[in-house]
């Protein structure tokens, strides 16, 4: 019998690669989608990986939990994956109730919906490092107390602990990934990493002559999306729902990762970036860095991407998009 997949925020970086995986693995995946104004731009990743013609998207709103179970009455699915969320970390501070209905509410919107129409569903929770926030331990792992010190962080650290409820509560196979900062092309400029290799390839192609970020001495444990939304599925494999932290084990600052893209393209850091006060965020999260090891150990799973080979591939991505994009006039 072919496993079903649905899968939540199908159209953003993770769900798209997870998309891609299941599809490789000889799933049926189908993708719940939220109405949107910008009609053709939701779905550029699926594209952008050559997939969209292979998945079923399905009209679905986090906030519309009648929606959520007409989909999931529909699809009927094997595995749910729950990766729909207000993810911009800024944002939240400007629209933190709107995060808090999506980010956290929404969990239990789909998770009641699962526990309704398909309750032998596996679920799995997009928890985030983020939710350790004012970091109480040096390395984090499943244990480690959380500090969430954003409204974003806050509303993930309820959408997991709903997750372990409904787990212990009513039975289901759920379980969460706390997964550290994951990157890729397919990254939305908006978050620091793309920001620094698209400004990189602009700058390289004389589009551009400066790079403005905030605290640059902030430090991240960054792996590559494409390893973690392997994890996402091998917790899904296993006997019991449980959670994991999905991490590399490296933490490297913000400075660090700007003269790696800079390096790539053979420029100067030094004469590019400027430091721009206004976006230094309200309360900051200074160090983030995971402890793999009982995904090592339960899960067999190990990040096979490192930073500088995922920079390398990001700053070549977008020097390849603005070349195409400059050819097409």
């Amino acid at each position: 019998m072919t496993k079903r997949a649905l899968v939540t925020g199908i159209t953003g970086q993770d769900g798209a690669y997870l998309a891609q995986l299941l599809l490789d693995k000889g799933y049926d995946v189908h993708g719940a989608v939220r109405r949107s104004s910008h009609g053709g731009v939701a779905d550029h990743r699926l594209k952008w990986l050559g997939i969209l013609d292979r998945v079923k998207l399905h009209d679905a709103d986090l906030l519309d939990p009648s929606s959520l179970l007409r989909t999931i009455a529909a699809v009927q699915p094997d595995e749910v994956y729950n990766l729909a969320a207000q993810s911009f970390v800024a944002t939240s501070w400007q629209q933190p109730i709107l995060t808090s209905q999506v980010t956290a509410l929404g969990v239990t919107n789909v998770l009641e919906a699962v526990r309704t129409i398909k309750p032998d569903a596996r679920f799995y929770q997009a928890s985030s490092s983020e939710m350790y926030g004012l970091i109480q331990h040096p390395e984090q792992s499943e244990t480690t107390p959380f500090y969430p010190r954003s409204p974003y962080a806050v509303a993930k650290l309820y959408g997991h602990w709903i997750t372990v409820n409904y787990r212990e509560s009513f039975g289901l196979h759920a379980s969460s990934g706390i997964l550290f900062n994951h990157e890729s092309p397919l990254r939305g400029t908006e978050f620091v990493t793309r920001k620094v290799t698209d400004a990189v390839a602009r700058i390289k192609l004389g589009l551009a002559r400066e790079l403005r970020l905030g605290n640059i001495d902030a430090k991240r444990d960054w792996g590559h999306a494409r390893d973690y939304v392997e994890a996402m599925w091998l917790m899904l494999q296993q006997d019991q729902g449980d959670d994991y932290v999905i991490a590399t084990g490296r933490t490297t600052s913000v400075r660090e990762m700007c003269e790696i893209a800079f390096r790539h393209v053979e420029l100067s850091m030094e004469d590019h970036l400027v430091i721009d006060p206004d976006l230094f965020r309200p309360a900051e999260v200074d160090v983030l860095l995971g402890d793999p090891s009982k995904a090592r150990e339960k899960l067999g799973w190990t990040p096979k991407t490192s930073l500088e080979e995922m920079i390398r591939e990001m700053v070549d991505a977008d020097l390849e998009r603005l070349r195409d994009r400059g050819h097409r006039g």
